[in-house]
């Protein structure tokens, strides 16, 4: 059996992550084979790590939810695509390794001049901000948006998509990165430690409050999102940073008739996958060339190392992401 180098997780108390060898994967109908040149580093790796978030049935075990690299092998009825092909995809799994099979349909173009490990820093805060902001929230032209978690990899993506299609945009984070916010495009970024983000938005906003919000926080902010969100607003939630459980108080929910969302990426169907794929490429993937969209990235590890990439992005002092080389 062909053999590849990958990022092995350890059955001990500290799960600790270490290169080994694993089978080469082999592409099904469908699919094809990703020689992987890099790939990115997302806190639901660290949450898989921990035994909290097991892959869909069928996703590799291995961690990793993007890469980009080149088509070296074609599944059976695979068209469209070239043997040598540079792309970078969306993955369920599978990424810190040499090789991944991954759905010929998500394989997006890398942006020309822009080199393996940038591209291996879109797929999932792209496709994750896109979805929800654009299709769950469908947010409009002129509409306002609230960011929290502002200096994430998610975060980061968000804002520039909102700047890219029309829509002013404010986030939170801590202190020490509002400036980076604010030079990336921002209205304006609020601490999420010193200031009240309700008061806030709703001051930045003539008394309105935002139209959407995407939120990877969860139960810490779910009552002041509910406060912040303008008559008719969408809050998404796609994360649980601080928590499941909280109280949602029904009655400017009804009064302001607002919706809240949950949404999840990784367990979506491919076809749903697809639908948002060929969303981005029609109305935003170009605009990498233009240089309104551009991958934010805090620093590359070579894959040995993604130990140590696993460490920084938990010390919670990142702005953008954590790409880690393997070739």
């Amino acid at each position: 059996m062909t053999t590849m180098n990958a990022i092995i997780t350890a059955d001990d108390e500290a799960k600790t992550l270490s290169l080994g060898e694993v089978p080469k994967p082999i592409p099904g109908p469908g699919e094809v084979l990703l020689a992987v040149h890099a790939t990115a580093v997302n806190r639901a790796d660290l949450v898989q790590r921990a035994g909290k978030y097991p892959p869909p049935p069928g996703a590799s075990h291995i961690l990793g939810l993007e890469a980009a690299g080149v088509v070296e092998a074609l599944g059976d009825g695979v068209e469209g695509v070239e043997l040598g092909q540079r792309a970078c995809a969306l993955l369920t799994g599978g990424g810190y390794a040499e090789y991944v099979t991954v759905p010929a349909s998500l394989l997006m173009d890398i942006p020309a001049g822009m080199s393996m490990s940038e591209a291996a820093a879109l797929p999932e805060v792209y496709f994750t901000a896109w979805v929800n902001l654009f299709m769950e929230a469908n947010i409009q032209h002129g509409e306002a948006a609230l960011i929290h978690a502002g200096a994430s990899g998610v975060g980061t993506a968000a804002i520039q998509l909102c700047k890219a299609m029309g829509v002013p945009v404010w986030a939170t984070a801590s202190g020490q990165k509002l400036e980076f916010l604010r030079e990336l495009g921002v209205e304006d970024a609020f601490d999420r430690r010193e200031q009240d983000f309700v008061s806030e938005i709703k001051a930045a906003t003539g008394g309105r409050g935002a139209d959407v919000i995407l939120d990877p926080v969860g139960a810490d902010y779910l009552e002041r999102n509910i406060k912040a969100l303008a008559r008719r607003g969408r809050m998404v939630s796609i994360g649980l940073l601080s928590g499941r459980e909280a109280t949602l108080p029904m009655g400017p929910v009804l009064v302001k008739r607002l919706k809240v969302i949950g949404s999840v990426l990784r367990s979506r169907s491919v076809e749903e996958k697809e639908l948002i794929a060929e969303d981005l490429r029609a109305r935003a993937w170009g605009r990498f060339e233009t240089g309104e969209l551009k991958p934010i990235i805090e620093r590359t590890f070579p894959l040995a190392q993604a130990q140590e990439a696993h460490e920084l992005l938990a010390s919670n002092t990142t702005i953008g992401k954590i790409v880690l080389e393997v070739r």
